[in-house]
């Protein structure tokens, strides 16, 4: 039999349900603001759906690039103690508690032709990376991978080292311990931590304002076209690729909240 909710149970449920309705009002404002016509021409454009595809390559390859990186990392973070590795965890994590404009400019300094010699190396080669699309999947991968390592060693530190070593006894090297041990039973964490990373990269905007511009056409993702067009003043243009992100961020929670194993607790 269910139970009367107390005062500060209903309180709390009072505050939930407003929480909700705001943002559903708030959200819903996207929808109901433009005519139909017009966001269907917003999100039919050419300008768009080059954003949108611009987009989805360059968050995929940084993905892709963020777990190749994170995976090993996360891993001997959680399975071996060395020197210094309380300092190479608050190295690891320092874009985390950094704006990602700050990222962005560190980024340029470091790449730009004109102030680094690296970028002047590079340039030598003839290959110029500021204001160009792999400036896009540098400034998404500097800024991701941290998200992606801390979800990764979460997921490995819940695993005990004992399969490997059980592993390891009956005949397997570290190597296939790991990929058909640990792996397998990661799975699940590291599946919602890419999807996460990737919809972090699809909508990251700061890094990749300051190392790639806003150059339409040319660096325009989702977020810069956003950024462009309430620049100058067309709404419609902005509210559909918000809109974009917005639909792409909510399937992204619906994926991790009903796909993954970390599903919420009730305790009755």
């Amino acid at each position: 039999m269910q139970k009367t909710p107390s005062f500060f149970q209903a309180l709390c449920l009072a505050l939930t349900a407003a929480a909700v309705i705001l943002l559903i009002v708030v959200f819903g404002g996207l929808v109901i603001f433009p005519t139909p016509e017009a966001l269907i021409a917003a999100l039919t454009s050419e300008e768009i759906w080059f954003a949108v595809q611009l987009s989805l390559i360059t968050a995929v390859t940084s993905t892709f690039c963020c777990v190749a990186a994170a995976v090993p990392v996360a891993y001997i973070m959680t399975r071996k103690p060395f020197a210094g590795k309380r300092w190479v965890n608050i190295l690891l994590n320092l874009p985390l508690s950094l704006p990602p404009l700050v990222a962005g400019v560190a980024l340029l300094i470091f790449l730009s032709p004109v102030t680094s010699p690296v970028g002047q190396f590079l340039s030598g080669f003839g290959i110029f990376i500021v204001y160009t699309p792999i400036a896009i999947v540098i400034a998404q991968f500097f800024v991701n991978l941290p998200y992606m390592i801390r979800i990764a060693r979460s997921t490995f530190a819940m695993i005990s080292p004992r399969y490997e070593h059980v592993a390891r006894t009956l005949g397997c090297s570290e190597w296939r311990a790991f990929s058909q041990v640990t792996l397998p039973m990661a799975k699940s964490g590291l599946a919602a931590g890419i999807v996460i990373t990737w919809s972090k990269a699809m909508g990251e905007f700061g890094a990749v304002l300051m190392l790639a511009g806003a150059i339409a056409m040319k660096t325009e993702t989702l977020p810069i076209a956003l950024f462009l067009n309430m620049s100058t003043g067309d709404l419609d243009m902005a509210i559909a690729a918000a809109l974009i992100l917005l639909i792409i961020s909510g399937a992204t929670l619906l994926i991790v909240e009903y796909a993954g194993d970390g599903r919420s607790t009730i305790y009755a």
